[in-house]
C-alpha cells in the first residue's frame, strides 16, 4: 500500500510549471484541476504497476527515480523508460486507454509523487477544454521523446548513446544501478562497464 504524504503548495507549483508554464488556466480552472491530485510517498524498489492490471493513476514525479520495464520470454528484464523529478510517470498508455498494462512501473529510489485517479482526471479534462489541450500537449511531448529515443537506439553507436544520456540525465549514473542503464541503452553490461572507464565523466 502506498502511504499518503503531506500535500504541499510547492508540489502543485511544480506541477503547474510543467503543465501550464504560460499560465493559460484561470485560478478557478487550476483549483479544480489541482484538487484531483494527492501527494504519495513510496519506498525504494517498490513495484507500483504490474502487467495485466490497468494503470489507475497518472503520476507526477516530485522526487526520486523510477523505471518502466518489461520481462522477456527468456526472463530477461528490459528497461524502457526512466522517470524523475518534474516529469509525468506511470504506464501512460495503460492509464490513458484504460487497458491492461504490458509493463512494470517500479521505484528505484525513495520517491514522492502527485497522483490523480483516472475517473477524476477524465472528468476534469472533459469539463475544461484548456486542461484537455494542455494534457494533449504533454502526450505529444512524450511521443516526441519516445520517437527520439527509438532513433537513438537504432542509429547511434554505444558510445554516442552513452554520451547522449550523460548530457540529458547525468544524475542517473549516481542513482540507478548500471545494469538498468545498460539495458535502457541496449548495451551489454560488460561493454557498458568498459564505456564508463573509457569516457571521462
Amino acid at each position: 500500500m502506498i502511504p499518503p504524504g503531506i500535500d504541499s503548495e510547492d508540489n502543485f507549483i511544480l506541477l503547474r510549471k510543467k503543465l501550464d508554464p504560460e499560465g493559460t488556466l484561470s485560478p478557478q480552472e487550476w483549483d479544480g484541476f489541482a484538487k484531483i491530485w494527492q501527494t504519495v510517498c513510496v519506498n525504494k524498489k517498490q513495484i507500483i504497476t504490474v502487467p495485466g492490471t490497468k494503470e489507475k493513476y497518472l503520476y507526477f514525479v516530485l522526487e526520486g527515480v523510477q523505471r518502466v520495464y518489461s520481462i522477456t520470454n527468456s526472463n530477461k528484464e528490459s528497461t524502457l523508460i526512466f522517470t524523475y523529478g518534474s516529469s509525468f510517470g506511470g504506464v501512460l498508455d495503460s492509464f490513458l486507454l484504460q487497458r491492461p498494462s504490458s509493463y512494470f512501473y517500479e521505484t528505484l529510489t525513495p520517491s514522492t509523487f502527485l497522483r490523480a485517479p483516472f475517473s477524476s482526471f477524465e472528468a476534469t479534462t472533459k469539463i475544461s477544454s484548456k486542461i484537455n489541450r494542455l494534457i494533449q500537449l504533454q502526450v505529444y511531448e512524450a511521443l516526441s521523446g519516445l520517437l527520439s529515443r527509438i532513433s537513438e537506439l537504432q542509429i547511434l553507436s554505444s558510445t554516442e548513446k552513452f554520451k547522449t544520456l550523460l548530457k540529458r540525465s547525468p544524475h542517473l549514473l549516481q542513482l540507478v544501478p548500471h545494469k538498468y542503464i545498460a539495458s535502457y541503452l541496449g548495451i551489454d553490461a560488460t561493454n557498458f562497464s568498459k564505456l564508463i572507464n573509457k569516457i571521462v565523466i
